[in-house]
């Protein structure tokens, strides 16, 4: 049985963070989705902590997230991120507010944007995998919300407008770091869509992607939905960019596994460090 309240999670992990950043405001709150952890160890002067140090937080389970915050320098910046290698799932058996604590305790110490990545597979016949997708829009098709109850409601108003859960300021960030000739010449493409989040852990049929396109999901994965809606409610401002690590079950001959989200991952290191760096050193500026 869960004993503390919402908000003594939030100021546990919270009292961490803060030690962490030395009381510095975090440029954002970075989470690393699966094959993404990589790009943690490519800020400068990291300092790390791992989670199942960080009392009420928990661990990851899922295959190749490393459980750890990272706080580290943007590359030729003097601007700080907090990261996330590793994020925590409804199918690890955490109930959504958990899911949500990170992004919360984040906020707790000063990170106003949420910059939230994952790999997706791709309902959209056009994409490619190696792409990347800008998430314009998001189905929470989870059954879960971070905000139901009454605890988040004493954080803020769980009545929270989702009519832009990802903000077009940011968006317009990633677009002009793909669009950069140093992501060009890396080979960076930058596609554009609708993201649906389901619980997993198993992938989905052919039917249930067909029944997503028709929705009008262009990616489909298992993460992030929640995170931003807790982002939103405390009022953070949000970039979401999913690397496509397959295609989805049933498109153009796709049949996901994690062995092929892992692979995908290590080929696109090199690309999403530069997508990554220029978004990041934008905002730093």
């Amino acid at each position: 049985m869960h004993q503390t309240s919402l908000r003594q999670d939030i100021a546990q992990v919270a009292a961490s963070l803060e030690k962490l950043t030395c009381g510095e405001e975090p440029l954002c709150l970075l989470i690393l989705g699966s094959g993404l952890n990589f790009f943690g160890d490519c800020l400068e002067d990291p300092t790390y902590l791992s989670y199942d140090l960080v009392p009420g937080l928990g661990t990851c389970s899922a295959e190749g997230h490393l459980s750890r915050f990272v706080w580290g320098r943007v590359p030729g910046t003097k601007r700080r991120v907090l990261a996330m290698q590793g994020r925590f799932h409804g199918y690890e058996g955490y109930a959504s507010a958990q899911v949500a604590l990170p992004v919360w305790a984040a906020h707790g110490v000063g990170a106003k944007i949420l910059v939230t990545t994952n790999a997706a597979g791709a309902i959209n016949p056009s994409f490619g995998v190696g792409d990347f997708c800008l998430m314009t829009d998001q189905m929470n098709l989870t059954g879960r919300n971070p905000l139901q109850g009454d605890e988040p409601n004493e954080l803020a108003n769980r009545f929270v407008p989702m009519n832009q859960a990802f903000s077009p300021r940011l968006a317009d960030l990633a677009r002009r770091a793909a669009r950069a000739e140093r992501a060009k010449d890396a080979g960076v493409v930058l596609q554009e869509g609708v993201y649906a989040a389901l619980s997993g852990p198993s992938y989905e049929t052919p039917a249930e992607i067909r029944a997503l396109g028709i929705l009008g999901a262009d990616t489909v994965a298992m993460s992030v939905a929640e995170e931003v809606i807790a982002a939103r409610h405390v009022s953070m401002e949000v970039l979401g960019i999913s690397l496509i690590s397959n295609m989805a079950c049933g498109v153009a001959g796709g049949n996901p596994s994690s062995q092929e989200v892992a692979e995908s991952g290590l080929q696109a290191q090199d690309r999403f460090s530069v997508l990554m760096e220029g978004v990041l050193t934008q905002l730093a500026s």
